[in-house]
């Protein structure tokens, strides 16, 4: 078998093995708080880093261009000077939790990922936004660390690949996003049908 079909094939038994009920009700978590019209706030380190700022991205344009009513997701990543500030003359653990208390407002939610769960500044930030009436939600992998007991609720991606677990997160995203833009669930479109 070729690197890339084992690659993929340990993807598909990892997809095959998720919670797809938890994972609609944390794609409605996302959609609640649109309709709410709450702030929601993702972020991350490293990969699960980018995979916060992609969500943002996705959900902000992917559902909200053209819609009066438009979801508010901001990526707590994106303002690098702000994160350089805070690990330079707070901790570097405190990069999340501090702007979180600029700007969260009870009710809204608050997206922690981590692929091993253990990130000390998702886990302050998370713990900070559940001892301030956020909602909050977390993505990990591997057995789920410290962060999938701290979270309010969790989206567990149970396999012991940070890869393969990014992979995932990040397809949530995608997930999320074709359903509150209003894509059918059956919509896959065979190559040179379009």
């Amino acid at each position: 078998m070729s690197y890339s079909k084992a690659y993929y094939s340990r993807m598909v038994k990892a997809i095959l093995a998720l919670d797809y009920a938890q994972v609609d009700f944390c794609t409605g978590l996302i959609e609640a708080a649109w309709k709410a019209d709450k702030q929601i706030f993702t972020m991350g380190n490293g990969g699960s880093g980018s995979t916060a700022s992609h969500f943002v991205c996705d959900w902000n344009k992917g559902v909200s261009y053209t819609r009066e009513h438009r979801i508010r997701a901001i990526c707590l990543n994106d303002n690098v000077p702000t994160l350089m500030a805070y690990a330079n003359d707070v901790s570097y653990a405190s990069i999340f939790e501090e702007p979180l208390k600029n700007f969260m407002r009870p009710g809204d939610l608050v997206i922690g990922i981590s692929s091993s769960g253990n990130s000390p500044n998702v886990l302050n930030a998370i713990r900070w936004a559940n001892e301030n009436g956020g909602i909050t939600l977390g993505l990990v992998g591997y057995d789920g660390g410290q962060l999938k007991p701290l979270a309010q609720n969790v989206l567990h991606v149970a396999v012991n690949d940070v890869q393969l677990v990014e992979d995932l997160h990040l397809s949530f995203g995608h997930v999320t996003m074709q359903r509150l833009s209003g894509m059918p669930a059956e919509c896959y479109v065979e190559p040179g049908e379009r």
